[in-house]
């Protein structure tokens, strides 16, 4: 998600982007140590985009004159994982499927 995308996002749709990223990261990575992982470059995206977020929250914080980090934590209370559709590998838990129907026996 490009810098000028994230500025047309509200403070709360903002937080739960990155809260989002954050989610797709920890999955990406669990994904690269199983050996799942077709595109090693996805993490470092998401790292990024999480800093365009995070640098978007801060100039919204500074410019209604907030203390830091006060918009994630007025927010993430309201934060539902998966309720953001997003486009990529580590959507929405689409890594524990894959998982799950290797575990399960076929019929």
């Amino acid at each position: 998600m490009s810098y000028s995308s994230m500025k047309e996002l509200d403070d709360q749709a903002l937080v739960h982007r990155e809260l989002q990223l954050e989610r797709e990261l920890m999955d990406t990575r669990f994904r690269l140590k199983t050996g799942q992982l077709e595109d090693s470059s996805r993490m470092a995206k998401l790292r990024k985009d999480i800093a365009r977020a995070r640098t978007m929250q801060r100039e919204r914080e500074r410019a209604q004159s907030l203390s830091r980090n006060s918009l994630r934590d007025l927010h993430r209370s309201s934060f539902k994982p998966g309720a953001i559709n997003t486009e990529g590998e580590g959507a929405a838990g689409g890594f524990l499927k894959g998982i799950v129907d290797k575990v399960t026996p076929a019929e």
